[in-house]
């Protein structure tokens, strides 16, 4: 368990990476041993940092939410983040250069919710009573804390990926809502091309079998720590497509076919 002075820094140094544009060195290598509940809690202090900015909340993020993904980081559960109004972007926004340090891109279902929805007994017919729509979407991401340690050669893990608020960075949200009876999510797939080309192509049930199934995981996990899902929050429901790098230059446009699209640009 870190203290909370070692919490308290490690926020900052990931707060200050974010605003200067220069990475942190790994966590996981700095606090040898910090778990999964270590790296929830300096994600809390890192909120707990941009609230005190002034930013404010807006919703959150489902990661990991694939097999691929969490075979990739040896784990078996999702993780998840907070979104804060700082990372809304326009469908069809161009992204200033040097927004991000390394920003990468995700296709996913986004949920907007009409009424909040907590408790461990959560089901997926709540959630989808409590869903006002679902859109077409692509998250953002971005790592505050270096991928690879150039002196050792370890990697960044999932404790580092959470403690940096689930390296979510950004959120462009469709136009084209959806009632969530209409459609059956696990249905619902994109073809995301980066200038012109495809890179990735993915259906909805990449997602946990189907991307409720990921709100219901999120909204128990809130639970935990005595918290929920507020009307009016914008919910990530988890990627089914690999994250594709966008360097400055990219144009990004998923079509999400008769679901709607989404595109951005990275100046």
């Amino acid at each position: 368990m870190l203290t909370p002075d070692q919490l308290a820094q490690a926020a900052q140094d990931l707060y200050h990476a974010e605003q200067t544009g220069v990475q942190t060195g790994l966590l996981s290598q700095r606090f040898e041993g910090m778990d999964m509940d270590d790296a929830y809690a300096i994600q809390d202090a890192l909120v707990q940092r941009k609230l005190a900015a002034g930013e404010q909340i807006i919703g959150w993020k489902i990661g990991l939410t694939s097999k691929a993904m969490q075979s990739a980081l040896n784990i078996d559960i999702p993780d998840s983040g907070v979104l804060f109004d700082t990372m809304h972007f326009d469908n069809g926004a161009h992204i200033p250069k040097g927004r991000f340090i390394q920003p990468r891109v995700e296709a996913e279902i986004a949920f907007v919710m009409k009424f909040g929805v907590s408790g461990a007994n959560v089901t997926a017919d709540d959630i989808r009573a409590a869903t006002d729509y679902v859109v077409p979407s692509l998250e953002i991401l971005d790592t505050r804390i270096l991928r690879q340690d150039p002196n050792t050669g370890r990697a960044r893990i999932i404790v580092d990926t959470i403690s940096d608020n689930a390296a979510n960075a950004g959120v462009v949200l469709g136009t084209k809502k959806h009632r969530i009876g209409d459609t059956d999510l696990r249905w619902v797939g994109a073809i995301v091309s980066r200038n012109g080309e495809v890179e990735e192509t993915g259906l909805g049930a990449g997602v946990l079998n189907d991307p409720v199934e990921s709100m219901v995981w999120l909204v128990r996990r809130l639970a935990q720590y005595g918290q929920g899902i507020r009307a009016g929050d914008i919910v990530l429901s988890g990627s089914f497509i690999r994250p594709i790098e966008c360097p400055s230059g990219s144009q990004i446009h998923a079509d999400f076919g008769g679901f709607g699209s989404v595109h951005i640009a990275f100046d």
